[in-house]
């Protein structure tokens, strides 16, 4: 039978999709905008009628009518990272979440540890081989594929047909689901003189010929808007967003001093506008893999002058990091930040940058701190830690004895807080 007859013999609507779903079903769906509207709007519309599903995913960005307390019994989310649409479920409880490396996630699937019974995901359409790409989210997806009993795809004329290690084949689907609703479109983050400032002492650290792994968020985007001085940047890295786009815009980005698949820009999800997408189709010069591919340290490690910028909420005198929670209420999830921190310090040349604004809520309080605060998830560790930067300046804690280290970020803190940060670190016996 051809690829276009099994096409059709597997078209069917969304509502006849969920046919396929048996309660208890774990359903994974890919980060952000690869997750299916239709399918999982069916699904919503339709969930009174299940118990005990769970749709997994990093950062989800529609709130679909499953995040509802009142029907979580039947359909509920259970993040792998938390983002606008589960943030409030987690901190109230009623939506659970898994903690992991997001380059192991593939991992934990494969070995079972990690459910997968169904996979729901956005894909472009059909070419004429009969493969599918899931352009905006190989991620963890790539691996449920392979473990899933049942894989429906929603086929949509605005997802972009990507090379790499992204494509299914028509043979591996139990259904298909036709839709041609415009991509959600993700913004970049607004940016302020706090953002400009931290941007400013990281760009001037980035050489050229760099490689680039830049995180979601202000600061990031900071960075990248003050790059486009540089030369010859490459990108290895697990989100491609706008702020990479400008960058290939601009003539900066051109991965010739790539040392680790030379001349192609890697990622593992998209984020960003309809032009970011457009970008993605059927580019040679850009490649989506599973994460356990761009995240892994060794690899992307092996690019020369690695550069990795994260952003953290809180961090202490030793460098460690709490990424992802405010104390012990969940906020977001432990994500690449670490995959990336470990990649750049087995770069030769390479720099891991941590970021954030000296304070929070106008000024009241301090994000360094003597000691997290109690509850919190730590994300980076203090064996990781290399550069911390607020708008205050720059901290290189790594090789650096617990009292330098002190020393170094307390030079970084709000000059309102340093006092007290100077009295606290005599008191743990840091200064």
């Amino acid at each position: 039978m051809s690829a276009q007859d099994l096409y059709r013999q597997k078209l069917v609507s969304a509502a006849e999709a969920l046919s396929h779903l048996r309660d208890g079903d774990t359903i994974v769906v890919p980060t952000g905008v690869g997750e299916p509207p239709e399918l999982l709007g069916a699904l919503s519309e339709q969930r009174r009628r299940f118990q005990d599903v769970k749709v997994c995913q990093i950062l989800p960005v529609r709130k679909f009518g499953y995040f509802d307390p009142e029907t979580s019994a039947h359909v509920r989310h259970l993040a792998y990272f938390y983002g606008a649409a589960s943030r409030a479920g987690g901190q109230a409880g009623w939506i659970d979440f898994i903690p992991s490396y997001f380059s192991e996630m593939p991992q934990l699937i494969e070995r079972g540890l990690m459910a997968a019974d169904v996979v729901f995901a956005i894909a472009s359409p059909m070419d004429a081989h009969g493969y599918f790409s899931l352009s905006l989210g190989a991620d963890y997806t790539m691996a449920a594929i392979a473990r899933a009993r049942v894989v429906v795809l929603e086929v949509n004329p605005n997802v972009p047909f990507a090379f790499g290690n992204c494509h299914v084949h028509i043979s591996q689907l139990a259904a298909v689901v036709e839709s041609e609703a415009p991509l959600t479109e993700v913004g970049l983050p607004k940016i302020g003189p706090v953002q400009e400032a931290i941007g400013k002492y990281v760009a001037d650290m980035i050489e050229d010929g760099s490689t680039l792994q830049i995180g979601y968020g202000g600061i990031p985007d900071a960075v990248v808007m003050q790059l486009t001085a540089k030369r010859d940047l490459g990108v290895h890295t697990e989100m491609i967003g706008d702020g990479i786009l400008s960058l290939v815009e601009a003539g900066v980005v051109t991965n010739a001093r790539k040392n680790y698949l030379p001349g192609k820009m890697v990622a593992t999800f998209a984020l960003g506008s309809q032009k970011l997408y457009r970008m993605l189709d059927r580019n040679p010069g850009l490649e989506i893999h599973p994460v356990d591919f761009t995240n892994d340290p060794y690899l992307a490690g092996q690019n020369d002058k690695l550069v990795a910028i994260n952003a953290t909420l809180q961090i202490d005198l030793l460098g460690q990091c709490g990424s992802e929670s405010l104390g012990p209420v969940p906020y977001s999830g432990t994500g690449g930040q670490v995959d990336f921190v470990r990649a750049a310090n087995r770069s030769r040349g390479g720099k891991a940058f941590i970021v954030l604004p000296s304070t929070a809520k106008d000024d009241s309080i301090s994000r360094i701190v003597p000691t997290l605060s109690p509850g919190t998830h730590q994300t980076t560790g203090k064996n990781d830690i290399n550069y911390v930067v607020s708008e205050y300046g720059v901290a290189q804690l790594r090789g650096k004895s617990a009292k330098q280290r002190a020393a170094e970020m307390i030079a970084i803190a709000h000059p309102d807080f340093r006092g007290e940060l100077r009295e606290a670190a005599r008191r743990l016996h840091l200064l």
